[in-house]
Order: C-alpha cells, then sequence, then structure tokens
C-alpha cells in the first residue's frame, strides 16, 4: 500500500502548501494596512502507527497558522493629530457598533483590541480608526486633570463645553534691576534712595508701602548754590576768610551786607548789624541772631549751622557753598538784600527738602500721588486674568525700591509689588495696591524672602472686577535682583490659570495618550486618558477583521496597563516584510511542484503495476 499512502501524502503536502500560499498572499495583500500582524505558516508532520521502529515510515503534513502579533510594525509619522502608535506592548481598547439609534451608535458591550491607530473623530464626536471601530479611553476633569473613573468606555467627544474659570494663580519669574531707572532717578540728589531708583514716602501724600511700614526717617538733604568770587585784586573763589561787607580790592563779597539787611534760615532770623550794635528785627519771641557786617562768610556759616544742625561746606576751588537740611526741618534761606545775598551764590531763595518722612505705610497708591509713583517706580509686565464670569481683566503690575544697601547698614535691597486697581483713579481714589509683602535680596542678587515659592495675594480686583485670591507664583529662583544695564525689570515668565467659557474646536492625541481638547477660548485642556491593555498569551489572540482581537483561553483575558507607550500624531504599519514574503513565495511553489512530482511518479508505477497484471 506505500505507493497509495504516497499518493494520500503528496495530497496533504499539496493542501499544506496551499495553506502555506494562502497566508502568503494574505500578508502581500496587507502590507500596507496599518496595524496589520502577519500569520506565518507551522508545517507539521503526521506519523503513522508502526509497532517497531523498523517498520516506521515517514507520514503526512498538516499546516498551521502562527501569528506574529506581538511583533511590531514601523511606527512612522502622520499629519492626522488623532491618529496614534503604541511604541512596545499593549493594544488600545475599542468596540464595533452593532448598528444605530437616533443617529447615535449602538454597542454590544464586547470589547475588542487593535493596534491600528488610525483614529478620527466622527460627525457624533467619536474617535473610529478606518476599520470602524471606536475608541476607549477614561475621561478626565478639564480643570484638574484627574480621572473621572476607572473603566473605559467609549469616548466622544461633541460640544465639549468648558465654563470659564477665575484666575486663582499668576506663575511670575524675572530680574529686578539692582539700580532701577526710574524718571525721578535722573534728578535726584546723589545718596538718597530716589537716587538709587528707589520711592521716596516723603514725595506721597500717602506712604504707600506695605501696610504697617513706619515712616522713613527724616534724613539730611543738600543744595548748592553757584559759583562765588571775591573782589580782591586778583578776584578768586571766596573762602570762610573773606567777609560780609567791604570795598574793593579786598577779600570780601562783592556786594556786601548792610546793617538792617537780614536773611531768614527756617524762620529764624539772622540779623546784620553794624559793629558794636544790638539792633535788629527779629519774630516775637524768638532769640535773635545778630552778625556784624563786618564779621566773615564763616561767621555766617555757623549761624546757619546753629540752625540745622549741619554746617555748611565751600568748594575751594569755585566757592561754591553747600547748604544742608539737617533732620529737624526742611530748608528754607531766604535775604532781603538779593544782591549781597546773590554774591554768596545763592538765587532769591535756596530750598531743600530733608530725606525720608512721610506717614505710616497705607498699602496704596492714590490718585494725587500717580504721577510721583510713576516717576519712582518700574514696569513688572501685564497679563489678562479673567474673574468667575469670565470677563477679562487687565492686570498691570509695578516694582518700587523701597530701600537700598547702597545707603548703608542697616538698609538692604527691599521690592514691593503693586497691581493697578482702577486706572481712572483720582484725588483720594486707590490707583494702585500694594501686594503687603516685602521681597528683600541677597547682596549676590538672590532672594531672600519670602523664603518660600509664592505668596498670596488677597482680595485682588481690577476695574470693578473681583478675581479674589490668587496666588502670585515664584517658583525656585523666580525672582532675581542682578545689575542690568538698562534699569528695567526683565521678566522671564508671566503667566495665568484662568479663561474665559469656551466650546470645543478640535482634539488631538499628545504622547502621554491623553486627548487634548482646543477650545474657543484659546484653552488646550486634557479631555480623556486613552486607556492600554495586554495580555499574557498575546499570540493566541483570535484575529477579528478589521486588524482588532479577540481574547482565547489561550491568550487569557486582557490585563489594564501595558508596558509601551502612546506616541501622538504617528501610525504603526504592517509588520510584513516583503522581501522575506517573496523567498517564502519561492520556497512554497518549489514545494508545491515537488508534491506534484509525487503525485506523478505514483501514477505512473500504478500504471506500470496494471500493466503487468494485463
Amino acid at each position: 500500500m506505500g505507493i497509495f499512502d504516497a499518493l494520500t501524502t503528496a495530497v496533504g503536502g499539496l493542501q499544506a502548501q496551499s495553506f502555506s500560499l494562502q497566508n502568503i498572499s494574505g500578508n502581500i495583500a496587507n502590507a500596507s494596512t496599518v496595524g496589520y500582524k502577519g500569520i506565518n505558516t507551522s508545517f507539521e508532520d503526521l506519523i503513522p502507527d508502526a509497532t517497531t521502529p523498523s517498520r516506521q515510515v515517514s507520514g503526512g503534513v498538516t499546516a498551521y497558522a502562527q501569528a506574529t502579533i506581538s511583533t511590531s510594525g514601523t511606527v512612522s509619522a502622520s499629519t492626522v493629530a488623532t491618529n496614534m502608535a503604541i511604541n512596545g506592548d499593549g493594544f488600545f481598547s475599542v468596540q464595533a457598533s452593532t448598528g444605530t439609534v437616533d443617529n447615535q451608535p449602538v454597542f454590544s458591550g464586547i470589547t475588542d483590541y487593535t493596534r491600528a491607530g488610525d483614529f478620527q473623530v466622527n460627525a457624533n464626536g467619536n474617535l473610529v480608526n478606518g476599520a470602524g471601530y471606536y475608541l476607549m479611553g477614561v475621561t478626565v476633569d478639564s480643570k484638574t486633570g484627574n480621572p473621572t473613573g476607572s473603566v473605559a468606555s467609549v469616548l466622544q467627544f461633541q460640544n465639549n463645553f468648558v465654563p470659564a474659570q477665575a484666575t486663582s494663580s499668576i506663575q511670575y519669574a524675572a530680574n529686578l534691576p539692582t539700580v532701577p531707572a526710574t524718571t525721578a532717578s535722573t534728578t535726584a540728589a546723589a545718596g538718597t534712595i530716589t537716587g538709587y531708583g528707589g520711592l521716596n514716602t516723603a514725595d506721597f501724600t500717602q506712604n504707600p508701602l506695605v501696610l504697617g511700614t513706619p515712616a522713613t526717617p527724616f534724613g539730611d538733604n543738600a543744595v548748592t548754590g553757584s559759583a562765588a568770587l571775591n573782589q580782591a585784586a586778583t578776584p578768586g573763589p571766596i573762602t570762610a576768610a573773606t567777609t560780609l561787607s567791604g570795598t574793593a580790592p579786598s577779600n570780601s563779597l562783592t556786594s556786601g551786607f548792610v546793617a538792617g539787611n537780614t536773611i531768614t534760615v527756617d524762620g529764624q532770623v539772622i540779623n546784620f548789624v553794624n559793629t558794636g550794635s544790638t539792633a535788629g528785627t527779629t519774630a516775637a519771641g524768638v532769640t535773635p541772631i545778630n552778625i556784624d557786617i563786618s564779621d566773615t562768610v564763616g561767621t555766617l556759616l555757623g549761624k546757619i549751622a546753629a540752625i540745622t544742625g549741619v554746617a555748611p561746606t565751600i568748594n575751594t576751588s569755585t566757592g561754591a557753598i553747600t547748604l544742608h537740611t539737617g533732620t529737624t526741618a526742611d530748608l528754607s534761606v531766604a535775604s532781603n538784600n538779593a544782591s549781597a545775598f546773590g554774591a554768596l551764590g545763592f538765587p532769591t531763595t535756596m530750598t531743600a527738602a530733608r530725606t525720608g518722612g512721610g506717614g505710616i505705610g497705607t498699602g496704596f497708591v492714590v490718585g494725587n500721588d500717580l504721577t510721583a509713583f510713576n516717576n519712582e517706580s518700574i514696569s513688572g509686565g501685564a497679563v489678562t486674568g479673567y474673574n468667575a464670569a469670565g470677563t477679562p481683566v487687565n492686570v498691570q503690575l509695578r516694582w518700587v525700591k523701597s530701600d537700598s544697601a547702597a545707603l548703608g547698614s542697616p538698609h538692604q535691597d527691599t521690592w514691593n509689588l503693586f497691581y493697578q486697581t482702577d486706572p481712572t483713579a483720582t484725588g483720594t481714589q486707590v490707583g494702585w495696591v500694594n501686594v503687603g509683602q516685602n521681597f528683600t535680596f541677597n547682596s549676590n542678587g538672590s532672594l531672600s524672602s519670602p523664603s518660600g515659592t509664592a505668596i498670596t495675594i488677597p482680595g485682588v480686583t481690577v476695574s470693578g472686577q473681583s478675581l479674589g485670591n490668587v496666588s502670585f507664583n515664584l517658583g525656585s529662583n523666580g525672582l532675581t535682583q542682578f545689575a542690568s544695564t538698562g534699569g528695567t525689570a526683565t521678566i522671564n515668565t508671566i503667566s495665568q490659570n484662568g479663561y474665559a467659557a469656551g466650546q470645543l474646536q478640535s482634539v488631538a492625541i499628545n504622547n502621554n495618550g491623553l486627548v487634548v481638547g482646543t477650545f474657543s477660548n484659546g484653552q488646550n485642556l486634557d479631555l480623556a486618558s486613552v486607556t492600554l491593555s495586554h495580555f499574557n498569551g498575546t499570540n493566541y489572540l483570535q484575529a477579528l477583521s478589521g486588524e482588532a482581537y479577540a481574547p482565547t483561553e489561550q491568550s487569557g483575558a486582557a490585563i489594564a496597563g501595558a508596558s509601551g507607550t502612546i506616541s501622538g500624531s504617528s501610525l504603526e504599519g504592517s509588520n510584513t516584510d516583503i522581501a522575506d514574503q517573496f523567498t517564502k513565495l519561492i520556497v512554497t511553489q518549489q514545494a508545491y511542484s515537488a508534491n506534484t512530482k509525487v503525485i506523478t511518479t505514483a501514477n505512473d508505477m500504478v500504471r506500470s503495476l496494471l500493466a503487468v497484471i494485463r
């Protein structure tokens, strides 16, 4: 019976190679199918029973399918924002529609699995791939980004509406200059807080620094007259020895004082009298100060020093006299002899205000002080915030340097931040509000206080719109004080978390597997998380039409999660290698032809046997 067994075996071989050819043709046909996993052919021999090994013969063959589901295809970029691919292990969870009701898809509740990520949004807002499978995932809260559940369901994004969110935090990072270039600093006296680019509370009707800040102690200020010459034979700058009157040529003023002249210093009258005279005019109840007209400039300056508490000085090169305010009162000097007063280098009057002063900090700037505030502060940037109803408000910021280490110990570099509450403030209406925090810096430019990364600005109100309490977040090293050639604040980051209400316009999938919605208000918010699953026996899944798979007993049930990662705007191609399939095609063709030769040979042998019988 060997000839007939050979015929049967050869026919089985033809069937096995035909099965292989069918798989090869399917692999080649799906070489461009997204997410397709090729099927290889495995050949198994069929050995007939034999009583002893010496009587055992080679048997027939049968073919089995061998899945390559666990073998990944090449991932390439896609121009479609909702396309995605899996790098590594894992499957998308999908469901197939069983029909529609009221134009909405109906599902059986059976979850299938696929790696075909060519999903696009359909008319109902579902993400559907090219084979018609609907993507599943877990929705997330658009405001918090937290999942709203743990069980995946078919995703739908249709007419999504995000309500307005009030601004609750401002993210800020900037460098403040060591010496701010304010408008007032260009003309301020050297060595004063204003000269160092800071704010002088004495220039304000209400101290705008942090609420409760003590008034700045009064400090001495100076004012200098013009150059002054004597009427010596060779005129030179006046000195302390120059007499207050006299004729040329002598070391005397070019225009001398006479009896009856006066100089009033801070309300105290200095009378010029003839030698030996005590006559003079003085205010009631004020001890008279007399000075002989033959006395010297040095004597006069001594009288002035007795009133102000600080001795005037004379420039030896020009004769210019510098007067000081002292700390007791602002300086006011005037004379009833303009000619002699001018010979000292003074105009009709000499005035100067003490440094410091002002009241206790109120924490705001009123309309009457807006000019002084703008002149003694620098811009801190601006950001559009939103109230609870989504109304946009323009949050303007300005910085003032309230203290400077350049003034000497115990002074330190300190800044205050203000926001504009009323752009149209006048009179005593509040225009700017101090956030209520002193920002103090170390000598190396790092922030020393506050020590945290954020402060809370209470009750922020802009143009009548309330934002409530707003967190001002600086992050780590977000605020510094380094030298700046321009003297302005360099704003590195300024953003806020509020927005107006918005309608969903488009969706995309990012590399974290999140479905991100773009809304009409310009916000990009997370809408859902795409879930992945894996199987212990991946290659034993049952293939379904459309590159989908169903679990089997051998594959095991789906396990939530996977080691693979999602790539947005990408697609995984077929894992079929055309060159490899062509090689298998040639081998299959040769094997098939060889099996036909067996049949032909067996047929010839049977014919020979029949010929013997005849």
